[in-house]
């Protein structure tokens, strides 16, 4: 079933009204006209960053890379069910690195992840899409878990309110269109204008694959749009690559050089297929021990208990009966997640 506007959505649509900055724009009112406009947005961009030690914590192994890994990985699987427009999807992601940089999920706790993964893509969606599927039929093909609309809803409320509601997020997509025209107007050639659709898909597909790994992280998302237009650029036709960074005055010539430089390297992967390809690890049979999923931050912790029912042998989620959901504890700081 497809739901028009949910709860949710009526309350970002009234908090849209009363806030001079909305946090909700369409493509059209995001699209970039000229380099004034394109100067605005990157200053914008930070506002929408992971924050600052995120990658190094990645590196040195003070989060866990697998379950960011994990939760792209299922935001990816149920976008392409959906077909999805490419702006949900880079929002969902962003989403779920700011999260990620400022709470912690608890360790060992793969249905923590996937509810994560559910969260982001389904606020993501109300956003950008206009027919937008329930929350639990989001959960598809197969998941290993499978969560009630009620739980979902809790932590899409967390997920807003970790990010302080800001979900209008500056991505590599919002840039891109501006970065293609820009080399188009650089070098006086047509080829955009003549295969712009094709180049724009092109993109999009070497965004969302670049964007999986945590090396992109150190580059903005106009560096990285920049980096990919002149990649995608490229390989149509001949090109300076040194000149072709200069041409976007606002930014760092050498930053997006080096972007450019790590998506050659990572090109050998995407040309195996490996970039992008979701990879699900078996769920057991039966009923999974309850968990603990603790929500930390400086000023609150709120810790809930879900019981849950692994579809290692469900042909489809509809199979699946006697899922539960029961809260164990919240403290008194924590928000109200009841409807």
């Amino acid at each position: 079933m497809r739901v028009k506007i949910s709860s949710l959505m009526m309350i970002l649509m009234i908090l849209q009204i009363s806030k001079s900055q909305p946090l909700i724009v369409s493509p059209e009112e995001q699209s970039i006209d000229d380099d004034e406009a394109f100067a605005s947005m990157v200053e914008r961009e930070s506002c929408y960053f992971p924050r600052e030690d995120y990658l190094f914590r990645f590196r040195f192994g003070d989060l866990n890379f697998a379950a960011r890994t994990d939760a792209f990985d299922w935001i990816f699987k149920a976008h392409s069910y959906y077909s999805f427009g490419p702006l949900s999807f880079c929002l969902a992601v962003n989403y779920l690195d700011r999260f990620l940089s400022t709470r912690e999920l608890p360790s060992g706790k793969a249905w923590a992840v996937q509810l994560l993964a559910v969260a982001c893509l389904s606020i993501a969606a109300k956003l950008e899409e206009t027919s937008v599927p329930q929350s639990v039929e989001f959960q598809v093909e197969d998941p290993k878990f499978v969560f009630e609309a009620k739980t979902i809803k809790r932590m899409e409320l967390m997920v807003l309110d970790t990010l302080n509601w800001k979900m209008n997020a500056v991505t590599p997509c919002s840039f891109i269109d501006y970065s293609l025209k820009k080399l188009c107007d650089y070098h006086n050639d047509n080829f955009y204008l003549s295969s712009s659709s094709n180049v724009v898909n092109r993109s999009m597909q070497l965004i969302s694959s670049i964007i999986r790994g945590i090396d992109f992280l150190e580059f903005k998302p106009s560096e990285i749009a920049a980096a990919v237009a002149i990649s995608v650029t490229a390989e149509i036709q001949s090109l300076d690559i040194d000149k072709a960074c200069s041409c976007f005055i606002h930014l760092d010539k050498g930053r997006v050089k080096r972007c450019v430089d790590m998506i050659k390297e990572n090109a050998v992967n995407n040309r195996n297929g490996n970039v992008g390809v979701v990879v699900v690890p078996q769920s057991p049979i039966g009923v999974l021990e309850a968990g603990c999923f603790s929500y930390k931050s400086d000023e609150l912790t709120t810790t809930t208990t879900t019981t849950v029912v692994a579809v290692g042998s469900c042909a489809n989620s509809s199979q699946i009966t006697g899922i539960k959901r029961k809260k164990l504890d919240t403290s008194s700081s924590s928000p109200k997640l009841d409807s």
